[in-house]
């Protein structure tokens, strides 16, 4: 097996854990994230499902459930409050155990960090996402 074999194989396997990740977290699958990307950015969609949900949510130091209250709230700091992101990663903490209590306070938080209307526009997609959640229960 040659050098490019290895490296073909432990991206494989790595991108499979992140689809496992990804599929226990967000609500759409890892296939239709990896194809909505690729329509934009050829080969982003893997790379990205491999890194971020293959490597490092599988370090370990840090639950799921802690390294997704800090996407959104990093995603809340940069006023990415749109359903690629915010939205998309509230209803993953939720299902690997955050309370709608704990999103809150970690939005509250970015107000200090990122400032006000920063803060309240992710509280209004909490808000939103909260809804729409209880709309379908």
């Amino acid at each position: 097996m040659s050098v490019s074999d290895s490296n073909s194989d432990s991206r494989q396997a790595l991108y499979e854990k992140g689809v496992e990740v990804f599929n226990s977290s967000l609500s759409i699958t890892a296939d239709q994230f990896v194809e909505s990307v690729d329509a934009m950015a050829p080969g982003l969609g893997r790379l990205i499902v491999e890194m971020e949900f293959g490597d490092i949510y599988n370090r370990p130091g840090l639950d799921i459930k802690t390294r997704e209250l800090i996407i959104v709230a990093s995603c809340a700091a940069l006023g990415a409050t749109g359903l690629g992101a915010v939205k998309m990663h509230i209803p993953a903490a939720l299902r690997h155990g955050a309370t709608r209590a704990e999103i809150v306070e970690s939005l509250v938080q970015v107000a200090m960090a990122a400032g006000l209307p920063t803060a309240l526009g992710a509280l209004q997609a909490a808000t939103e996402v909260f809804a729409e959640l209880d709309a379908n229960k």
